[in-house]
C-alpha cells in the first residue's frame, strides 16, 4: 500500500534510538523528509546516517526540553516550509510508585512528557494550519488508561497524552489536520531488553532472550498474543494515522499492546 507520505516532513521527537528511532526510519522509508531530534549529537549523526544510506532524506534537530523552542526552529527551517507531521515521542518513563517519588520529580516528569508535547504543537500546528494538512500522533501508554501502582507518575502523564490529542482534535477541527494518539504495550526496546537481562541475573539464571520475554509476559503483561511487541509494529501504525489514507481517524487513541489492556476502551 502506497500511504503517499512522499514530499511530507516530519519531526519524530526522542528519534535518536528506540520506538522514535524505528518511527523515523519508517517513515523515512515510506518517503517523507524527516527531522532526527534527541539530545545526543552522536546518537542522532548515526541514526541520519543509516537513513541516507537506505536513500532516505534526513535532517537533525538536537537540544533537550529546555531548548524546544531552538529545536522546533531548526525542524521547520530543515527542509524549508515547516513540518507537515508532529509524532510526540519524546519522554521518560521512570518505575516508582506513589511513595518513591517526591512532588518535584512529578513535576519534572509532566514538564517532560506534557509540557513538551504543548510547546512543539504551539510552535509548528500553526503553519500546518495555514498550509491546510497537517498530522500530531501522540505517542502515549496502555498504562494512560491501565495504570499500574509502581509507575504512578508517568501513568498520569500518558493519560495526559490522551486528554491533549482529543482536545486537540477538537481544537483543530476542519483544518485539514488530524490528531491521535498510539498507545503501545510493553515494547521489546532496547531499554526492555536490559531491563529484562537484570530479571535474569536477579534469577540467577543464564540469560534466553525467548525465555526471558515469555517470564515477562506471564508476570508483568499477560495478554492474547503472548509475547512483547516489536518497535516496527509501534512504527508501522505511526506510519498509517500520518498519512493521507487515515484521514478519518481523528481524537482516536489505538492500542497497540497485543491484547493487554483488558477493556473495551
Amino acid at each position: 500500500m502506497d500511504l503517499q507520505l512522499q514530499g511530507k516532513r516530519a519531526l519524530v521527537t526522542g528519534s535518536t534510538s528506540g520506538l522514535g528511532e524505528a518511527i523515523a526510519k519508517t517513515l523515512a522509508a515510506e518517503g517523507a523528509a524527516v527531522v532526527i531530534h534527541g539530545r545526543s549529537e552522536a546518537s542522532a549523526r548515526r541514526v541520519c546516517e543509516e537513513i541516507r544510506a537506505a536513500g532516505g532524506k534526513v535532517a537533525m534537530a538536537l537540544g533537550d526540553d529546555a531548548q524546544a523552542a531552538e529545536a522546533s526552529r531548526q525542524a521547520q527551517a530543515a527542509f524549508g516550509g515547516g513540518i507537515d507531521i508532529l509524532v510526540n515521542n519524546a519522554g521518560a518513563y521512570p518505575e516508582r510508585d506513589w511513595f518513591q517519588g517526591t512532588p518535584a520529580q512529578w513535576g519534572e516528569l509532566y514538564n517532560q512528557n506534557v509540557l513538551s508535547t504543548v510547546r512543539a504543537v504551539q510552535a509548528l500546528v500553526p503553519g500546518m494550519k495555514e498550509r491546510g494538512w497537517g498530522r500530531v500522533i501522540f505517542i502515549a501508554s496502555g498504562v494512560g488508561t491501565w495504570p499500574m501502582p509502581g509507575m504512578a507518575d508517568y501513568a498520569v502523564t500518558k493519560a495526559a497524552n490522551l486528554n491533549q490529542a482529543v482536545s486537540l482534535a477538537k481544537a483543530l477541527a476542519a483544518t485539514g489536520i488530524t490528531v491521535n494518539a498510539i498507545s503501545p504495550g510493553m515494547i521489546l526496546t532496547p531499554g526492555i531488553e536490559a531491563m529484562l537481562k537484570g530479571m535474569a541475573k536477579q534469577e540467577g539464571i543464564p540469560y534466553d532472550a525467548a525465555e526471558m520475554e515469555k517470564r515477562a509476559v506471564a508476570s508483568m503483561v499477560p495478554n492474547p498474543t503472548g509475547r512483547i511487541g516489536r518497535p516496527q509494529e509501534i512504527a508501522d501504525a505511526v506510519a498509517f494515522l500520518a498519512s493521507p489514507r487515515a484521514s478519518y481517524i481523528n481524537g482516536a487513541n489505538l492500542r497497540v499492546d497485543g491484547g493487554t489492556v483488558p477493556t473495551v476502551n
